[in-house]
């Protein structure tokens, strides 16, 4: 392979499981993502925003998910996010509620609405009370009972998984997309070896190989580290003011502290004062006295 490509690349991402060539790849990564929650595996997708050159190399800085519904009309929502930031929980659970309620058009039944599910990979971490990589999100309440089945929000941090001994389906994916941007088509490790992987070493390979979408790629990559590198000098910049504001605020006190502690002096220079001249008038009005007698 002529360059190595990272599949968590947005534009790479959406070629490996939004192209109509690579359907049966997101049916697999489907099935495995969403193993222990499906009853039943899913045969066939349609892709409802298939990937194609175009939609990449014109609009570099929003390349949109890949959506897609199974034939019973479940909606997928697959996702790539290289950054973390304050509000993409937010964002997670809007874009789920969006996707669910498009549905229904005027004068439709409820009935005709089925379950949504939002699949994140993430390359950094979310969830910093824990060390699972999976979590899902779904209708529930506090005692864990659950008001509606209509899929949720299931995340995969990428940062926590670990495993070098693949166990299942979802492990190789993940694996893959932990690792794919290191690997070498000329000698694939054993866990490589499935048809669904060597396809989409093939996606990475048309990625690497042909220049016009190996520029785009780069592309997309610099438009990512820069992003990356403002996020970067925007929390410095935040930590530099809030250092600045803090010891302002501790000038501020000290300056505070200091009037107080000078008018705690002058009332006790004042007081100092009073006593003084209460006890000189009482000398004289003693000496007074005694020369009365």
């Amino acid at each position: 392979m002529k360059h190595r490509i990272d599949p968590k690349i947005d534009c790479v991402f959406k070629a490996l499981l939004g192209s109509l060539e690579n359907r049966n790849l997101l049916v697999s990564f489907l099935n495995a993502m969403l193993a222990d929650e499906l009853s039943a595996p899913i045969v066939r997708v349609e892709i409802l925003n298939p990937y194609n050159d175009k939609e990449f190399l014109d609009d570099k800085l929003s390349i949109v998910d890949v959506k897609a519904s199974d034939a019973r009309e479940r909606i997928f929502q697959i996702e790539i996010q290289m950054l973390r930031y304050a509000h993409l929980p937010a964002r997670m659970l809007y874009t789920w509620a969006d996707i669910y309620s498009q549905q229904l058009q005027s004068g439709n039944a409820y009935q005709k609405l089925q379950p949504t599910y939002a699949l994140w990979l993430l390359a950094e971490n979310l969830v910093d009370s824990d060390n699972d990589y999976l979590h899902a999100f779904k209708m529930r309440d506090a005692k864990g009972g659950t008001l509606i089945e209509h899929g949720g929000i299931w995340l995969f941090e990428l940062e926590k998984f670990s495993s070098q001994t693949i166990a299942n389906e979802q492990q190789r994916w993940l694996l893959f997309f932990k690792q794919g941007g290191q690997l070498d088509d000329v000698q694939l490790p054993e866990w490589m070896g499935t048809p669904e992987m060597r396809q989409a070493m093939t996606t990475l390979r048309q990625f690497s190989e042909k220049e016009v979408n190996y520029h785009a790629y780069q592309a997309r990559q610099n438009f990512l580290r820069e992003q990356h590198t403002i996020e970067l000098e925007l929390k410095v910049a935040q930590q530099e003011k809030a250092q600045a504001l803090l010891r302002e605020q501790l000038a501020l006190q000290r300056e505070h502290d200091a009037r107080q502690r000078e008018q705690t002096a002058l009332q006790e220079m004042e007081a100092e004062r009073r006593e003084k001249e209460a006890a000189l008038a009482e000398i004289a009005r003693l000496t007074a006295l005694h020369a009365g007698i």
